[in-house]
């Protein structure tokens, strides 16, 4: 059962979109800068907090192919932590403003009770940088960027709430992928039942198989050795036939009667499909004369 299932799962893994859409909020932020950035591998990353969110966003753009990541905490021996899984940089909270004129995205998710980044600082950093734009993402509650970062031209701010889109969607894509699974899961589970009813009957069939074997060998040996006295062989092959038939029939024949005699016409409609051939019963009733 355990190896059905697995292959199971390894089906809805490989033929559904189940695992590509997350509905997590670290993942839709990744997401979204995904779309508006078309190299993310090329974009540099400031990530402030390093908490489980954090964590998570940091996964995802690994997996998306960035390479310069700074996390800023303030904690330093925890942005270390997070830092040395992602092959990045940690930095305090105090060097930020040091750090944010070379980050082209920004995400931040910290529990601090008042902004981090406000408008003079992103205004100096955009002045820096050129005015080259930034993609900021703002998770906390309360917000870790002040709402007037977004009035500037070269921000592109969004927040939790601006992400429950990307989320509805996914969410979306998620459902169908999870309905083609449920498909693939009725027709395993069916699947496994049949195999198991089939394996059931495995020792009947067996042990019918045995007894037929038994009934040929000895009727094999008699036929041999009534050969071996010199007796005629054509003879000798009609009575193996014979022999062999009443043999085989003997039993069948006698459970028939018996259940005929006792009204169990179930027993005697089963014996009729397992014994009888249904394209020779057929030509049998086209060729009877009556």
């Amino acid at each position: 059962m355990f190896q059905h299932v697995f292959a199971v799962a390894k089906q809805v893994r490989t033929e559904t979109g189940i695992g590509e859409n997350p509905v997590s909020v670290a993942y839709a932020a990744v997401s979204l800068a995904n779309r508006i950035f078309d190299d993310l591998s090329s974009s540099r990353v400031l990530l402030i907090g390093a908490g489980e969110t954090i964590q998570l966003v940091a996964r995802h753009l690994k997996e998306a192919g960035i390479q310069e990541m700074v996390v800023a905490n303030r904690t330093r021996e925890r942005a270390a932590t997070l830092a040395q899984e992602i092959d990045g940089k940690a930095i305090s909270l105090s060097e930020i403003p040091d750090e944010l004129p070379k980050a082209d995205i920004v995400i931040t998710s910290t529990a601090a009770p008042l902004p981090i980044l406000g408008k003079g600082m992103v205004e100096r950093a955009l002045k820096l940088r050129r005015y080259r734009p930034v993609f900021m993402v703002d998770i906390a509650v309360p917000r870790d960027i002040e709402p007037q970062v977004g009035e500037l031209e070269d921000v592109f701010l969004y927040t939790v709430d601006d992400l429950q889109e990307v989320i509805e969607e996914n969410r979306r894509h998620r459902q169908v992928a999870a309905d083609q699974a449920e498909e693939l899961i009725t027709l395993g589970v069916e699947s496994w039942l049949h195999e198991r009813r089939v394996r059931g009957a495995g020792d009947i069939i067996r042990r019918y198989r045995e007894h037929g074997d038994a009934l040929r060998q000895a009727s094999e040996d008699n036929a041999l050795a009534q050969l071996a006295k010199g007796q005629d062989p054509e003879k000798v092959i009609r009575r193996l036939t014979q022999q062999l038939t009443n043999k085989l029939l003997h039993g069948p024949t006698l459970r028939i009667r018996e259940a005929s005699g006792a009204q169990r016409h179930d027993l005697i409609q089963a014996a009729e499909q397992l014994l009888l051939d249904p394209a020779a019963s057929s030509q049998d009733s086209q060729q009877d004369p009556s």
